[in-house]
């Protein structure tokens, strides 16, 4: 059902030219709502908490994925290179914990804690936090680690969290859909929103002045039992499946066209808590999945299992530009 009532809105949002048209009240009576609550947090009327290390917001301002995850990751490598102790935070999507915050360890489940957030600590090996409360998550961030800068998974409409740098992420190929607030479009707040962030990163081919290109590659398969790894051409004999639970699974299914392999794509919901009845049907062929989706497929996977891990590349120039606001940033405390 809820795969089903995905797809429909996806539809709706990005393809259909009619029934959010027939939406578009609700869009904007939710568009009011964003501006007026964002209107009490500038006034006093809702509080906002300052912590004392720069805080630095990757988010997007549509519903599901546009490549916050591998920008995330690629930040917290910059910062470790050129000397800083970054911390993450995260919302921890998906996540069963009885409590929040928590604490990311060597014993934390993706089902406790969320995929995205078992993917970015094992990738970036940074001190890291979740909750659907950043200024909880991000308070036992700073009391168990000596971060000195915060990454902020999502969170763009967190505004109880004071921030000093915003990032937007924008699909570069759906953008935008058809430019509408929730329920009638993808938005989470209107389009001028990106005229107040400092980044916008497009994660594709980007179409104005103003944005920042950002291409994910990927040209391995690690499988999820043995950790053999192979280049994805060598896939291109066989039949495969392709199975994806992101925001957007065509581009994943893209890449794996890019090179050439024959798949049977099978689309999730994003977050989608996959279970071993979902994989094992597929038969004898390779099954490729994304690095996100491998976090929960690993404890009833086989040696037919593959994960493609993927990397963000910016264009040259992002470095520079952000590495200068955060030095102003910190000069200012």
């Amino acid at each position: 059902m809820k795969k089903t009532l995905s797809r429909w809105l996806l539809d709706v949002w990005y393809k259909d030219p009619f029934i959010g048209v027939f939406l578009m009240p609700l869009g904007f009576l939710f568009s009011d709502f964003v501006r007026f609550r964002k209107f009490l947090y500038r006034i006093g009327v809702l509080k906002r908490h300052s912590l004392p290390v720069p805080v630095i917001v990757v988010g997007n301002i549509t519903v599901g994925g546009t490549g916050k995850t591998p920008l995330i990751i690629w930040l917290a490598r910059l910062l470790k290179n050129e000397g800083f102790k970054p911390g993450i935070i995260s919302r921890g999507y998906g996540g069963q914990a009885e409590s929040w915050p928590q604490w990311l360890d060597a014993d934390s489940a993706a089902e406790n804690v969320g995929d995205e957030a078992m993917l970015i600590a094992k990738q970036t090996a940074c001190p890291m936090a979740v909750g659907p409360l950043r200024v909880d998550a991000a308070k036992l961030l700073l009391q168990k680690s000596d971060c000195d800068v915060i990454l902020s998974d999502d969170g763009l409409q967190h505004y109880a969290l004071n921030r000093d740098i915003e990032i937007a992420v924008i699909d570069g190929e759906r953008r935008f859909g058809n430019s509408y607030c929730l329920p009638a479009g993808p938005l989470r707040e209107p389009i001028e929103r990106l005229q107040s962030v400092d980044f916008v990163v497009v994660n594709g081919e980007k179409s104005e002045d103003n944005e920042l290109a950002m291409q994910i590659t990927g040209n391995t398969a690690i499988n999820l039992l043995t950790g053999e790894e192979k280049p994805l051409s060598e896939f291109k004999a066989v039949d495969c499946h392709a199975l994806a639970g992101i925001g957007n699974p065509d581009r994943f299914f893209k890449l794996l066209e890019s090179f050439g392999l024959n798949c049977t794509t099978h689309s999730f919901p994003d977050h989608y808590k996959f279970q071993a009845k979902d994989i094992s049907v597929l038969g004898s062929e390779p099954v490729l999945m994304t690095e996100k989706d491998a976090v929960k497929c690993m404890a009833f996977a086989s040696d037919r299992h593959w994960y493609v891990p993927i990397a963000a590349v910016l264009e040259s120039g992002f470095v520079e530009c952000l590495l200068a606001l955060l030095a102003t940033v910190k000069a200012k405390r």
